[in-house]
Parts: C-alpha cells; sequence; structure tokens
C-alpha cells in the first residue's frame, strides 16, 4: 500500500508539473510580443532636432596631417527625450557678418566611416569627425576669419551654430571643409 501511495505521489506531482509547465509555455507564448530588433527600434527614435542638440568643436582634440586638421564635431542631446543620428551633418563655416565664407563642406573623403544609426539618450554625445584643409586656405585665395559654423543636423532642416574661429576662403566654389557622417560616443584624438 505504501508503494502504492507512493507512485500515485510522484505520478500526480509529475502531473501537475507538467500540467504547471505546459500553462506556462502557453502563456508565455501567448502574451509576450517577440522583442524588437534593432532596425525596429531605430525606427521608432526621432531624428535629433538643431533645438535638441548642443553642438560643438573639440578645439582641444585636433589632429593633423599632411595640411588638413582633424577635428571632433560633438553632438549632444540636451533634451528630455531619446533621439537619433543618421547620416551627414550639414555645415558651413560663416563670417562674422554671417555670410558664408566658401561651400559647404563636402561629405566623405575623411576615412571609410560607414553609415549608420546613431541614439542618443538625453545627455549623451555623438560625433562626427571635421576635417579643416589648411593647406587650401593659402596665400593665394581669398580669405576671411570664420566666427562660428552653421550646422545642420542629419536629415533636418533647421540648423544650430557653434563658435569656431578659423580662416576660411571667401571665395564660393573653393570646398576647405569635410565631414564625416555621425558617430557613436565622444570623439577623441586617438580615435580619430
Amino acid at each position: 500500500m505504501r508503494r502504492f501511495l507512493t507512485r500515485v505521489m510522484v505520478i500526480g506531482t509529475a502531473i501537475l508539473a507538467a500540467l504547471a509547465l505546459g500553462s506556462y509555455a502557453l502563456a508565455a507564448t501567448s502574451t509576450r510580443a517577440a522583442p524588437a530588433t534593432p532596425a525596429k527600434l531605430a525606427a521608432t527614435v526621432p531624428g535629433c532636432t538643431a533645438g535638441a542638440l548642443g553642438v560643438w568643436v573639440a578645439v582641444s582634440q585636433s589632429n593633423g596631417a599632411a595640411g588638413t586638421i582633424y577635428y571632433p564635431l560633438e553632438f549632444t542631446n540636451i533634451s528630455s527625450h531619446t533621439c537619433s543620428l543618421r547620416g551627414y551633418p550639414g555645415v558651413s563655416a560663416l563670417a562674422q557678418n554671417g555670410s558664408q565664407l566658401g561651400n559647404p563642406a563636402a561629405w566623405g573623403g575623411i576615412a571609410s566611416i560607414p553609415v549608420r544609426t546613431v541614439t542618443l539618450a538625453p545627455g549623451q554625445t555623438g560625433h562626427s569627425v571635421l576635417a579643416y584643409s589648411d593647406a587650401a586656405v593659402g596665400s593665394t585665395t581669398s580669405t576671411a576669419y570664420a566666427a562660428r559654423l552653421r550646422i545642420y543636423p542629419p536629415n533636418q532642416s533647421q540648423a544650430t551654430y557653434t563658435f569656431w574661429s578659423l580662416k576660411g576662403i571667401t571665395v564660393k566654389g573653393m570646398t576647405y571643409l569635410r565631414v564625416s557622417p555621425a558617430e557613436a560616443g565622444i570623439g577623441l584624438i586617438g580615435n580619430m
């Protein structure tokens, strides 16, 4: 009799465990949504607007060679919501009177940096690399000092501004700036 009761208890416990696991598995598969992929998450995060970003040139992190100086162009999310950067910012140097000096920065030609989505939570920073060709700004070109940069975040039509004081070419049609696509993190000299 003891054996019989022991077997009944073991079988009963096993049946209850199987029912519990089956119910849990059914509940888990029927109530949980599939996890979001990075592509789905990126699609739901709005682009960073000019008003959502604090932008500056990290002059102390410059690095140069062969007539070109590279600067991190930093983008910090100063808003209270997460936003994203994808692609190239629009960058132009402006004189003190607000006139544009030379052409806007050309896109690419700095390194093989792929275009990818950079998601910035409030307070996080991303960057692009800004290349300034001081060789193009020689004695044979018409030059003036830039007072600031006009920066359009990637895929945005409103600009933000930051101070920048370097010699620029005043002649339209001359390009002396290049910019890379947005990257994650703060731009540091050792990573450029």
